[in-house]
């Protein structure tokens, strides 16, 4: 299902900097009417409202609080499309003792909170006659990274849940699109070893690119590229079909 984001209402979770920034700006480039621009702390988002003011609304959301998910689908009654794209990294010893903190934080927020906002704004999507839902997850869905495991863990979990959304959401013509970046020049990807690395606008504009092609994958930058290059084949023939015309 094809999607332009001109003229339409978008919301982004964990807006304020990196790769949500990034798309951010580019949808409010591409000429979209409304953008809620969503973080933990919205002060943290007002550069951009003072870029931006005639078009950009911030709301408090924290992925790891449902009724701060809710209150903001709550709010945003017009959104058309809702990029969830806030995660988190932790540092990665597996024998260390606050491992099993760090995962289940990973998962509180990159896995639980894509079904938090699943369940909270596919309602809305529906009222609004789709539209469309985006998963930041990465290359770390389908390859574990022995440094980063229980983030790739992780990201895997919230790729599965991004395969079933785009079954399930079909039923009601809401898009689903799976983005899978590699390291990109953000601090999450600084702070993990990775200085040297591509800026977040390869992302978004890759993901404006797919969603005027109906697209559910996105492998938008070179190393991403490449990974892609080995699973299209699975991707395109096995996960992409609904279960029942695999």
């Amino acid at each position: 299902m094809a999607i332009d984001p001109q003229g339409k209402t978008v919301l982004i979770t964990g807006a304020n900097r990196g790769i949500g920034l990034a798309f951010a700006e580019a949808f409010l480039a591409a000429g979209v009417s409304k953008l809620y621009a969503t973080a933990r702390k919205p002060e943290t988002l007002q550069p951009l409202v003072d870029k931006h003011s005639d078009k950009v609304v911030t709301l408090a959301l924290d992925l790891t609080d449902e009724a701060s998910v809710n209150t903001a689908a709550a709010t945003a009654t017009d959104v058309d499309i809702v990029i969830n794209n806030g995660g988190v990294l932790t540092s990665n010893d597996f024998t260390g003792d606050d491992v099993y903190k760090n995962l289940d934080f990973e998962i509180d927020v990159n896995v639980k909170g894509l079904l938090r906002v699943a369940r909270a704004f596919a309602p809305v999507l529906k009222a609004n006659g789709g539209g469309a839902l985006v998963q930041l997850n990465s290359i770390a869905s389908i390859r574990n990274f022995a440094q980063f495991t229980t983030y790739c863990a992780s990201k895997a979990a919230s790729y599965s849940i991004t395969q079933g959304l785009h079954d399930l959401l079909a039923e009601q013509g809401t898009a689903v699109v799976s983005v899978h970046p590699g390291p990109i020049g953000t601090d999450m990807a600084h702070d993990a070893g990775f200085p040297e690395a591509p800026p977040p606008t390869v992302v978004a504009d890759a993901l404006i690119a797919a969603l005027k092609a109906g697209e559910f994958h996105v492998f938008p930058d070179e190393m991403a590229q490449q990974f892609w290059a080995g699973y299209e084949g699975f991707g395109r023939g096995m996960v992409e079909p609904a279960m029942q015309e695999a």
